[in-house]
């Protein structure tokens, strides 16, 4: 099939600190690439550190970095790598096992021999703040068409909360016997109970501020909410997480048992981590998933003396991309309040300003096709 009619396409560009809305080529295909036109992207937590940090974040980069070294914040980045969309047309070599107008999800990646570069991350491979952008065909994955196109795009924010999880290694169910709490109930957050609830792992207990994000944790699953003006979330973590106590031996009473805790730090500025290990209980382990793009501090003796384990996570495996489109395929839970907003590409710097505003927003997709 040949490449769409059109040689230009608009998108959301970050240029030089600012989202612009302008013109720019319609990418071609490589070898094993499929050019695919953007039904629905969400914008990520991740995307508006970039705006704000990513100049500074690519001069400080370390050795390795495979994200910022592949990022030039002197030329244009189009962003967004939370997406569905519709396949176009195909490169050389592709088997085609998807047809043309087929809707996908994929991770965001293009490979090629000894090179990987992030949809979304990079100066050469546009996201889905665009109209179009090319994606690696084996990557590829159907969504069927009882999912509309911007639920599917929940696919990679959930599926970076079910990695945290499995890096947990809690178990399932019952078994688990651990009691989690979840630190911040933004998308992060939010994905996280999902996939706790998914496991069958609680009770779930969840703190934020906003009283929205505190609903929203409901909604997904948390069996407990805090408000930490209000109340200690570590205090409510001990009363759940106490076992009921053995018969005292002997010699005089036991000590106090409690359940394993896991803290889940979903957060991402500068104090949280060193805030959770000072309430943390002992040997408890603390996965920080937030996306910190700030120095920050925290007192080791503290983590020593409580002997903390503290466990940084990042992104997720193919497997765990593609067992939350299942998930949302399946129907079992229902995500649609995680999707506050829809916009077009005109309205993209806006919504950026807006998601600051926790108790209004949690995701907001753009659509690309969609009129202001």
């Amino acid at each position: 099939m040949t490449i769409s009619a059109a040689r230009h396409m608009r998108a959301a560009i970050m240029r030089q600190k600012q989202i612009i809305v302008d013109q720019l080529p319609v990418p071609e295909p490589g070898a094993g690439q499929v050019l695919v036109k953007t039904l629905a992207c969400g914008i990520c937590g991740s995307d508006l550190h970039m705006l704000k940090h990513g100049p500074r974040l690519a001069a400080q980069a370390a050795p390795g970095d495979r994200i910022m070294a592949n990022m030039d914040f002197d030329h244009d980045v189009v962003m967004g790598h939370e997406f569905c969309a519709e396949v176009v047309a195909f490169g050389p070599d592709c088997q085609a096992a998807v047809k043309p107008g087929q809707k996908v999800c994929s991770l965001p990646v293009v490979l090629g021999p000894g090179w990987r570069r992030t949809v979304g991350y990079s100066n050469d491979y546009h996201g889905g703040y665009g109209e179009f952008m090319l994606l690696q065909e084996g990557l590829l994955l159907p969504v069927h068409d009882n999912v509309t196109a911007d639920l599917a795009a929940l696919t990679e924010p959930l599926a970076v909360g079910l990695h945290a999880v499995e890096m947990a290694q809690l178990g399932t169910g019952a078994e688990s016997g651990t009691v989690p709490l979840v630190i911040g109930c933004g998308p992060v957050g939010l994905a996280v109970i999902v996939a706790l609830k998914a496991k069958g792992v609680g009770p779930i207990l969840a703190a934020d501020f906003s009283p929205a994000r505190r609903a929203l944790a409901v909604a997904m699953g948390a069996d407990e909410v805090i408000d930490p003006a209000a109340n200690s979330p570590y205090e409510n973590w001990h009363r759940a997480a106490i076992l009921a106590p053995a018969p005292p031996p002997a010699l005089g009473p036991i000590p106090e048992r409690l359940k394993p805790a896991v803290i889940f730090e979903c957060v991402g500025v500068p104090n949280v981590i060193d805030q959770i290990m000072a309430g943390a209980p002992q040997a408890a382990r603390i996965v920080v998933v937030g996306v910190c793009m700030e120095a920050d501090n925290f007192r080791p003796y503290g983590g020593i003396t409580k002997e903390l384990s503290l466990q940084f996570v990042l992104g997720y495996t193919p497997d765990e991309f593609a067992a939350c489109l299942a998930l949302i395929d399946s129907g079992k839970l229902d995500l649609s309040p995680l999707i506050t907003g829809h916009v077009g590409l005109d309205d993209v710097a806006g919504a950026f300003g807006d998601l600051a505003d926790p108790d209004h927003h949690c995701k907001i997709m753009i659509e690309p096709g969609r009129n202001s």
